[in-house]
């Protein structure tokens, strides 16, 4: 057969982390290229704003941990 499945080139998002396709809006925080485009809280309810602003807060703060350069990341590369 001629016909080949490639794995889609994903990257990761600047504001929460998670794995988008290139030049798209990221469906988790609404953000491309830094600027918010979705307000994704918006139909949420009080309660779930509040747990989804959590998590997109946490896995932004584990992002800057991972790009901060000490001596142990210097090391690895």
């Amino acid at each position: 057969m001629h016909i080949f499945i490639e794995k889609p080139n994903l990257v990761k998002c600047q504001k929460c982390g998670y794995f988008i396709l290139p030049h798209i809006v990221c469906q988790n925080c609404g953000y491309y290229k830094g600027v918010e485009v979705i307000d994704v809280l918006k139909k949420l309810t009080k309660k779930e704003k509040k747990l989804k602003q959590k998590e997109i807060d946490q896995k932004g703060a584990e992002d800057k941990k991972e790009k901060a350069l000490g001596w142990e990341n210097l090391s690895k590369k």
